[in-house]
Order: C-alpha cells, then structure tokens, then sequence
C-alpha cells in the first residue's frame, strides 16, 4: 500500500487528494479545493493537507509520497514536484479513461494536451501571453457584468443572439464588452459571445496538436463552466472536428490527482532501484527529505512517462525530458 498526496497550487485555487495506491489500483481518499482570492496558497496548501490528515485521523508520516504541481514547487513539506501538463494529463487518464486529448482551461491560460492511453504526453499547445482565454479574463467580465462566477454557465445558455468578442486582447475585450453594456446588449449574450470567442481559441489549439477526433476532457476550474462546454461543442462542430468534448464532476482535481499518482508510480520505482542508487542519496530519500536535489538516476527511474518538455524548468532528475526529438 502507498499513500501519495497531491496538491495543485494554482493561480486561483489550491487542489489537494489523497490517493491510496495498492497494485496499482488507486482509491482515491479525501479531497479539498480552496479559492485563493487574496490568501497566502502556501497557508491554504498546508491547511488543506493537514485536513485531509485529520478527515483520516493519519499522522504526516504515513504519507509516502507527498507530490506538488502547479506554483507548488516551494511547498515545504513537499516530496517532489512534476509539470503540470504530465499531471493533467494523468488525471485525467484517471478521472476518463480512453481519452486521447486534454484541454486544461485554468485562470491563467489554456492548453491542449495529447495523450495516450496511459496518461504519456505526447505533444501539447498553450495559447499565448493573452488573457483573455482565461478563467481569470471571465471572473473579471463576471464582476463587471454583476453576476458571479457560478452563474455565467447557467446564464450563457440562454442568450438568443451572443455578441461576439472580436479583439484578442484581455484589456481590449474588456472594453468591447463595457461598450455592449452601454449598447443594451444582454448579460445572457455578452456571456455567450465571450464563451464562443474562448472556446474558438481552446478548439484551434486541438486542432493544432492534430486531436481531430476521439474525446477530449476539459480540466481545470472552467470545466465545471457549462457555458464554456456547450461552446466547445458548438465550435468542434464549426471547425469540422471530430471530437467529442467531455467534462467531469471532479475535473478541477485533475491536475492533484495526476501529481498523486506520478508520486505512487515515483516511490514505488524508487524503491525497485534502492538498490541501484548510490547510498547517501538513498538516505536523504529514506530520512524523508526533498528530492529534488536528489540525484535518483536518470535511467533507473522512468517518471514521468512524457516525450515533450514543457516551457518551465525544474530541478527534478526524473522530470528532466529531452527535446531531442522535437528537434529532429
């Protein structure tokens, strides 16, 4: 039996599971989701980990595996930390299985992900430096449209004539949509025309990493934006995509899950190549500390399984991956 934590520290939410891991079947345990807003996510972080540990009456000890993605690469009491591409890739492999695509739309960007059956990344596009495909773009158009975050689904799906977001721009759209209200135009159509606009951009970012037909699961917090979804579909029509867009109650953990279970995988290969790993790295490991500072071998241990690099850096051995076939 292996314990892994997961915690996903994002732009607008911390995510936390606890998943047990027993011949390789994962049951997942507790789960916790935090807003930010103006709050420190290393508190949030710390809190929600220790709440799960107190829902299961568990000491910290018995995790094995404590695993962060996301901003969580400074969490104190972290194991080790993977991309968030390789784990919303594998939560959502979990969460969906026989998908071969991901479209994580979070608050600060989207992305498409393909992937294979075992959760393996195999390429993946991120919109660019823009906002205004973001989740954070909408709670501001939210705010300025009087209604809250959670209504925007609802209220999207039952304009009869959406007024389309031509500009790009986060700040440029902001001003199109305060020129709409002016205009009379209603919140019902000002939603879906920035739903449209959103779910333009999401479906071209599919079409450009080739997922033209299968299914694709929507992660992150505007997963749970029916609006968005409804969207999607419509655009996947337009765009004569095969593709069948799906979404899931627990999508917003996708990114904690996948952290969780690469952390299980991670551990349990470790302990596989105890032997072959030189002695006082494998202390460091035992006593419980950080490895990422840990030189576990680059060919003894095979996590995470992904055959791109993702544009960040990490001092991680094991999430190191070569761009050497991107290149040829």
């Amino acid at each position: 039996m292996t314990l892994a934590a997961g915690i996903d520290l994002g732009t607008g939410a911390v995510k936390t599971v606890l998943f047990d891991v027993s011949d390789g079947e994962p049951r997942w345990l507790a789960r916790h989701c935090s807003r930010i807003r103006r709050r420190d996510p290393m508190v949030l972080a710390k809190e929600a980990f220790e709440g799960m540990l107190a829902e299961l009456d568990l000491d910290a000890d018995a995790i094995d595996y404590v695993a962060t993605t996301g901003d969580g690469e400074n969490i104190p009491f972290r194991t080790g930390h993977f991309y968030s591409m390789t784990t919303h890739a594998r939560g959502a492999i979990y969460l969906q299985p026989g998908i071969n695509a991901v479209i994580d739309a979070g608050a600060l960007h989207g992305r498409a992900i393909a992937t294979d059956e075992r959760g393996k990344v195999l390429t993946y596009k991120m919109t660019s430096q823009c906002a205004s495909g973001s989740g954070q773009f909408l709670e501001n158009i939210a705010r300025y449209l009087g209604v809250s975050l959670e209504e925007v689904g609802t209220i999207s799906k039952t304009a009869d004539n959406p007024e389309i977001v031509s500009s790009i721009c986060a700040v440029l759209a902001e001003t199109d949509v305060i020129n709409m209200i002016s205009r009379g135009i209603t919140t019902a159509n000002i939603l879906k025309g920035i739903h449209v606009a959103m779910a333009g951009r999401l479906v071209k970012l599919l079409k450009s990493i080739k997922a033209r037909e299968g299914s694709v699961l929507v992660t992150g917090g505007l997963a749970m934006d029916e609006g968005l979804i409804e969207a999607m579909k419509e655009q996947v029509i337009e765009q004569k995509l095969k593709v069948k867009v799906l979404n899931h109650p627990e999508s917003i953990y996708a990114g904690a899950i996948g952290a969780a279970l690469w952390g299980a995988f991670r551990y349990d290969k470790l302990l596989q190549a105890k032997h072959g790993v030189p002695t006082s790295d494998m202390d460091a490991y035992d006593a419980g500390k950080p490895v990422l500072a840990v030189d576990l071998g680059r060919e003894s241990v095979d996590c995470p399984m992904t055959t791109v690099a993702e544009p960040k850096s990490s001092t991680c051995p094991a999430d190191e991956i070569s761009n050497s076939a991107n290149k040829e």
